[in-house]
């Protein structure tokens, strides 16, 4: 039985106190929150404990994971310092604030034999990880081109919560939703060669943050991605397309406010004209959650390779800091592992 903390008690991190709790191997032992309040009502939930600071929680040797859901702020320091104390660790998106806090963790993980696990729970949504094992199968072929879309309207006074503030958050919807997508294609195409993008503050007074932006990938063999991340979508919109030379890969929704989550496969017709389409819908309840925390633990107990490693996410905040220098440039950015 492993013994689980969670740093963060918001939305994110009740999911991941409540998985930990329901899942057979492990269970909830220690909830810590800035919000007492937010922290004693998840407590009670899940059966666990109060720790009254996260120092406490990683400190604590009836815990072996810490589940860190705080602002992207503390993320690095609260994970390398739970590595520290031989603790594994999953912690949300992005994998800090930026790419040298993303290596500090992936190096901190190295140091401590211990396994690190980010938040990528999209990969676990079942139109996503159905449309990488058709592809994976050679249904559509060698890929040529993506195309990707992602983003909600956020909301009156974004800028005064910590996702509008800089030294908190790190960057605006790149680094938040945007990360995600850049997640993705790494998982669906690789590793890009060269980014160009263009930012965007067009509606929230977010100042030098963000809530825009337009990215076009450049991959090995002249493979495209493009992609627009917002936070003036106002209707939430996930939409992920890859295309092969054989046929396509559509994935529409998440479900919830972002509607039924779908698969669309395409099967080109070699005489030309429209292709033969298969369309699967998956409107059960989102069991990502669930999912992505098994995964966790079966590379904890069992030694299984899990998805969302360190490496995943040392590439995503890599290509979100070739990105972002491109947007400061305006012009094309290599990726570039050394920056």
């Amino acid at each position: 039985m492993l013994g689980v903390g969670v740093v963060g008690c918001g939305l994110i991190g009740r999911r991941r106190a409540e998985e930990a709790a329901r899942h057979a191997a492990t269970r909830c032992v220690a909830v810590a929150d800035l919000d007492v309040t937010l922290a004693s009502n998840l407590a009670v939930q899940v059966g666990a404990r109060v720790g009254l600071d996260w120092r406490d929680v990683v400190a604590d040797d009836d815990i072996d994971v810490v589940s860190v859901a705080t602002p992207n702020g503390l993320l690095a320091e609260i994970a390398i310092e739970a590595l520290a104390h031989g603790k594994h660790v999953l912690l949300e998106k992005p994998m800090g604030r930026n790419v040298l806090e993303a290596r500090a963790i992936a190096d901190a993980a190295r140091a401590a034999g211990r396994l690190v696990k980010v938040g990528f729970n999209h990969r676990y949504h079942p139109a996503v990880a159905r449309a990488h094992r058709e592809l994976a199968a050679g249904t559509i072929g060698n890929v040529i081109n993506a195309r990707a879309r992602y983003g909600h309207g956020a909301r009156p006074g974004y800028e005064r919560e910590w996702r509008g503030n800089l030294e908190l958050a790190g960057g605006g919807e790149l680094n938040d939703q945007g990360v995600h997508v850049a997640d993705l294609l790494h998982w669906f195409i690789g590793v890009p060669e060269s980014v160009f993008a263009v930012t965007q503050t067009a509606v929230w007074p977010l100042g030098e943050l963000e809530d825009n932006a337009f990215a076009i990938l450049r991959y090995a063999g002249g493979r495209i991605a493009t992609f627009h991340t917002s936070w003036t979508q106002w209707k939430n919109l996930f939409s992920l397309e890859v295309f092969g030379e054989q046929g396509s890969l559509a994935v529409d929704g998440l479900g919830g406010s972002y509607g039924d989550e779908t698969l669309t496969i395409a099967h080109r017709a070699a005489q030309g004209g429209a292709p033969l389409m298969e369309r699967l819908v998956f409107d059960g309840p989102d069991l990502s959650w669930r999912d992505e925390w098994a995964d966790f633990v079966s590379g904890i107990i069992d030694g299984r390779p899990y998805l969302g490693g360190p490496t995943d996410g040392v590439i995503a905040m890599e290509t979100l800091a070739a990105l972002y220098r491109s947007a400061r440039s305006s012009l094309p950015e290599a990726y570039n592992r050394d920056v």
